[in-house]
């Protein structure tokens, strides 16, 4: 009764030893995107393949094997960035260019650029994503860390406020500053203005 159907095997579907080939790269890549830090990416990656052998009998199939690597090196990461948080000060990440932004009644100064195609398109350019990946790394690493982890992941503001030790006051004021660092980087390296606007 306890035994899963035949067609849904418990446990990963490819060889634990085989995991670093098909997997590993892949991971290795996600993390150093999420955490900036080339050693800290390998240790979490390997973290993850010891989490995934010691838990690969708890692996019900329901998820592609990949998926379920993912979601354990997301575990891996959050805790990796509590830890830092906990060991850096938070610091200031504010730029006086965002208070040039608006006027006193809360207007643009300079309203925002036409993007001259459609966006949805844009998404689809591989182009755009190395663009979009240059501006992140632009970002000072507490703006580009809470991005990531609100927007890209879509972890709830209570989970990255624990995660970066700040209250979710400083979250908005973080996340506005991100979205406007990047908006002002892919104004300038993606997005170009038409002549005349």
């Amino acid at each position: 009764m306890g035994q899963p159907p035949p067609d849904q095997p418990r446990g990963p579907r490819s060889d634990p030893g085989a995991w670093v080939d098909f997997h590993g790269d892949f991971l290795f890549r996600y993390a150093v995107v999420r955490i900036g830090d080339l050693t800290a990416a390998e240790d979490l990656v390997q973290e993850t393949f010891l989490a995934a052998l010691r838990s690969a009998n708890a692996f019900a199939g329901g998820s592609a094997e990949r998926t379920w690597l993912v979601g354990i090196l997301k575990h891996k990461i959050v805790d990796y960035l509590r830890r830092r948080s906990r060991e850096q000060p938070l610091g200031s990440d504010a730029s006086s260019a965002d208070d040039a932004l608006f006027d006193a009644r809360g207007r643009w100064q300079v309203p925002p650029q036409r993007w001259p195609t459609n966006p949805s398109q844009l998404l689809e350019q591989q182009e755009f994503w190395e663009a979009f990946r240059r501006c992140l790394e632009k970002l000072p690493p507490k703006l580009s860390t809470v991005f990531l982890l609100r927007e890209m992941d879509e972890l709830p503001t209570q989970q990255a406020c624990e995660c970066l030790n700040v209250t979710p006051g400083n979250i908005s004021v973080l996340l506005y500053r991100a979205r406007m660092g990047l908006r002002r980087c892919l104004e300038t390296h993606w997005f170009h203005p038409r002549n005349g606007t």
